[in-house]
């Protein structure tokens, strides 16, 4: 019997044991979580503060789709992107609504409204109204870079995408009579590689960038190498020439 009431002791013992890890797990988890929403808050914080400043500069933006979070996500289901598409090949890299063309604008009472409704939407910069784009792999456009101020030439905005790219930001060329004169990017599918240099596109009229700030699933989010409030839109073609040249100096 002593024996017997040593066990049930032990027993009683360990289940306290038990429960008691079970509530600092609880009370761990609760605190990851409020971590975690601490954090997010920050985020959608910076991505409606980084549209709002480049809106200031008078570049057209649009909401872009996000990473959901895991409280936004059913019970067992993971999804990579905010948009209703399943298996999205561009998660969290492309603007929320098809109309995107006529959405985007620069109108900060606009944009202030669109993320108080949609906070956790990334950015998304329309290319070919007041810059171009020339996106290309980021070793090619830090060699680029390099070469740039190593000569002189003072490299407009540059930022690296959360996909490794180096966006090389440059004035637009409006709309030239000469159609040929445009490598025209269409959406919701890769931009056309621009002939005869690998790894180089050029985002133009009907093409759009993510702007850094934005986060998506493949890491860090993007960041500036040269920012645009202190870099100003140089001309696309001597860029466009020391870009080719890094990117055929990369392919060998």
């Amino acid at each position: 019997m002593h024996g017997m009431i040593e066990s049930d002791t032990d027993g009683l013992g360990l289940a306290g044991v038990c429960r008691g890890l079970q509530g600092l797990e609880r009370e761990s988890g609760h605190v990851v979580e409020a971590v975690l929403r601490h954090r997010r808050r920050r985020a959608v914080g910076r991505t409606g503060d980084a549209a709002a400043r480049y809106a200031a500069l008078g570049w057209p933006v649009c909401p872009g789709a996000y990473q959901p979070s895991q409280a936004d996500q059913p019970a067992g289901f993971q999804r990579s992107c905010s948009c209703d598409r399943l298996g999205c090949p561009s998660p969290g890299s492309h603007p929320m609504s098809p109309a995107w063309q006529n959405v985007a604008s620069s109108d900060p009472q606009r944009i202030a409204r669109w993320w108080a409704t949609m906070p956790a939407a990334n950015v998304i910069l329309a290319t070919g109204r007041v810059f171009d784009v020339l996106d290309v792999p980021a070793e090619a456009g830090l060699r680029a870079l390099s070469t740039m101020e190593r000569s002189g030439m003072r490299p407009g905005p540059v930022a690296i995408s959360p996909g490794s790219r180096a966006h090389f930001f440059v004035r637009s060329r409006g709309a030239p009579t000469d159609e040929n004169e445009w490598w025209s990017c269409h959406l919701d599918c890769l931009p056309e590689e621009v002939a005869d240099v690998a790894g180089l596109r050029w985002h133009c009229r009907d093409s759009y960038v993510l702007a850094p700030g934005s986060r998506t699933a493949e890491g860090q989010p993007g960041r500036w190498l040269r920012d645009p409030e202190t870099h100003e839109l140089p001309d696309a073609v001597p860029v466009l020439e020391l870009l080719a040249d890094a990117c055929e100096q990369a392919a060998t």
